[in-house]
């Protein structure tokens, strides 16, 4: 996910709560230039989270939806698609509809999301062209990563709906050493496969915009390694490995 780049002053909260919008992007919808869309608040707290400030759901949208709107309409045959990014954007009750009304301009439609919220997330679904679904963890590590009890089932259940949904999509799981060990990573690719997924990347952590110290000193050099990137490929029919 980018790090939001346009912002503006308070406006009143009326629809979708905007923490900001990144005008133009290449790589946060897979073959598509697309604007992205960051919606305020996320219930999880990952540690190597890079938009630590959409955490918080504020009283006042820095950003009104309309304002945005009005953005998005003056990017018409300049741009194929918006992405809706966080924080987790399933937890906004006016995602839908902003959906909705980005599709009647003639855009394409990408979501990022967490799967913390598996319902809200299967209701969106059908609104949606492509999905970024991030997955933290093998099971028993999922609440460590995240912060939040029960975190491993709703992210099982919200990668069952995407998987049934027919969307395009891209799983894909931020790794860092002191997070996931080279056994976690392998277990959780070959959950993920034997769940139908066929569509994989491994993120290799990046400092931007991380709050945690820790973390941020924690080299990732050769992390993971050729082996291990080697048997996790192997697994999917298509498989990308970001180091950047």
């Amino acid at each position: 996910m980018s790090a939001p780049i346009l912002t503006s002053a308070a406006f009143p909260a009326k629809q979708l709560k905007v923490g900001g919008v990144t005008a133009f992007s290449a790589t946060d919808y897979p073959g598509k230039f697309a604007a992205v869309v960051f919606v305020q608040g996320c219930p999880w707290h990952c540690g190597y989270c890079h938009n630590p400030h959409l955490q918080k759901r504020t009283g006042h949208s820095p950003l009104a939806w309309s304002q945005v709107l009005a953005h998005l309409q003056r990017r018409v045959a300049l741009i194929d698609a918006v992405v809706f990014s966080g924080g987790e954007p399933t937890m906004d009750p006016a995602l839908a509809e902003a959906m909705r009304q980005v599709h009647a301009l003639g855009f394409g439609v990408g979501l990022h999301s967490a799967g913390i919220y598996p319902r809200r997330l299967a209701e969106v679904l059908p609104l949606v062209d492509w999905v970024g679904i991030d997955v933290k963890a093998s099971s028993p590590a999922y609440d460590g990563v995240t912060g939040s009890s029960d975190s491993a089932r709703l992210a099982l259940e919200s990668a069952e709906a995407v998987l049934a949904s027919g969307a395009a999509y891209e799983f894909r799981t931020t790794v860092h050493p002191a997070l996931h060990t080279p056994e976690d990573i392998l277990a959780l690719a070959q959950t993920l496969r034997a769940l139908g997924v066929r569509h994989y990347a491994l993120q290799v952590f990046r400092a931007t915009g991380c709050a945690d110290e820790g973390l941020k000193a924690t080299s990732t050099g050769d992390y993971p390694g050729a082996e291990l990137v080697a048997q996790v490929s192997g697994l999917f029919k298509t498989f990308t490995l970001r180091r950047e």
